[in-house]
Parts: structure tokens; sequence; C-alpha cells
């Protein structure tokens, strides 16, 4: 048991460790970065509605005894991250040294809600047997890559310096360290609050798709910018119905 804790954790790691393919941006130029951001958050809207719509809902469904209280928690993230980026605005004004946007924030906070929910389901996964918990973790990795670059260009878009945005980004990716944690010591019980948990997410990330990101990209002009943020959008929804073939 101890060595499929162990396994468990170190394929936690490695999906945290997922938030630095942000990276790469690194090597292109500031002016190039900002210029063709809007690319990566039109990655960000279809990867996080794909991720909701496609994932997260079906598997809340799924696991769920009552689909109308599923479908009210999926409405309550809604209305939850909207609270939240009410709050955050106002907190927003109070600081003029800050010029962060709100939305930077509200990433942050559900994709670490998100990681945490990632954390329980490998740990669950290798608990049923260390194959299945690897292939959990290759699915998770695989479904990680496009919507980490994605946060990485909303949060510098969001006002963030690279580094501060890479590094904040892993500091969120770790709660699903902790994730496993809890799903271990806590067992049944904690599996049980997963399906609490899951609608709320994508309540939250349709939210920060359709709310914020979706709103930015209406701000860029042109024929040529419009097709090529469909194109990157579609791109981000593939990625998410590629890795239900490997589920």
């Amino acid at each position: 048991m101890t060595t499929i804790y162990l396994y468990a954790f170190l394929s936690v790691l490695a999906v945290s460790l997922v938030s630095f393919a942000g990276v790469f941006t690194l090597s292109l130029r500031e002016e190039l970065l900002r210029k063709y951001i809007f690319i990566f958050i039109s990655v960000a809207v279809g990867a996080l509605l794909g991720d909701a719509l496609i994932h997260l809902i079906p598997e809340a469904f799924e696991n769920s005894t009552n689909e109308i209280l599923t479908s009210t928690l999926v409405i309550v993230g809604i209305l939850l991250f909207f609270i939240l980026e009410k709050f955050l605005h106002w907190h927003h004004h109070g600081e003029d040294k800050e010029h962060v946007h709100p939305v930077g924030k509200l990433v942050l906070f559900s994709d670490g809600v998100h990681n945490f929910m990632d954390g329980m389901i490998i740990a669950a996964s290798f608990l049923v047997n260390p194959a299945v918990g690897l292939a959990t973790t290759l699915a998770v990795i695989l479904h990680e890559i496009p919507q980490e670059v994605g946060d990485f260009a909303v949060l510098l878009h969001s006002g963030y310096t690279k580094k501060r945005a890479l590094w904040l980004n892993f500091i969120s990716a770790l709660s699903a360290l902790l994730g496993a944690a809890i799903f271990f010591v806590l067992g049944e019980m904690a599996e049980k609050s997963a399906n609490w948990f899951l609608p709320i997410a994508a309540g939250g990330f349709i939210y920060i798709a359709v709310a914020d990101l979706m709103p930015e990209l209406q701000k860029t002009k042109g024929k040529k910018h419009y097709v090529l943020q469909v194109l990157a959008a579609i791109t981000g929804v593939l990625a998410m119905v590629a890795l239900t073939l490997i589920e």
C-alpha cells in the first residue's frame, strides 16, 4: 500500500509540474507575446468550455444520484464565480499599486479547485489499480497541457509578470497534492464530496470562458484575428474531445 501511495504522489507531482508548460512562451519576445496572446486566450476558451461540457459535467452526472442537484451545483458554480469576481473587483479598486485584472485571480482559484480534484481522481485510480492510476495520470497530463498554456497567457493578459505568472500557476497546481492527500486520509468521505466539487468547478470554468475571456477577445479587430481566434478555440475543444478517446 505504501508503494501505491508513493506512485500516486509522484504522479500527482508530475501533473503539477505541467503548470510549467507555459514556460515555452518565455522564449517569445515580450512585444510578440502581447501581440498574439489572444491566440492562447482563445485556446483557453475552447479548453475551458470543452473541459466543463465534455469531461466535468458528464462525469458529475455519471456519479450523481440526483440530476437536479448536480445541475443546480453547476449554476451555483457560475454564480459563485460571479460573486468572487465582484469581490475581487472591489478589492482591486482599492489597490492602485497592483494593476492586475480580477480574471487572473479567478483563473488561479478555479485552476486550484480543478487541480485539487485531479489529485483526488488520480489517488482513487491508483487505489483501484496501479495501471489504471498511470493511465489516468497520462490522461490528466494531456488534458492539462493546453489548459496550463492558456492559463499562463490569461495571467499575463491580466497584468502579471512572466515570472510571477509562472510561479503562481505552479503554486495553484500544487493543490493536486493536497487533493491526493485528503483522499487517502478521508477515503470514502472525500470521494463523495468530489461529486459536489466537479459541477461547481465546471460552472466556474464556463463563467470564466464566457463572461471574462470571450469579451476580451471581442476587443481585437480584423478578420484575420477573428479567424485565428475561432481556429484556436476549436483547437482547445478538439484537444478535450481527443482525450475522451483515451479515457
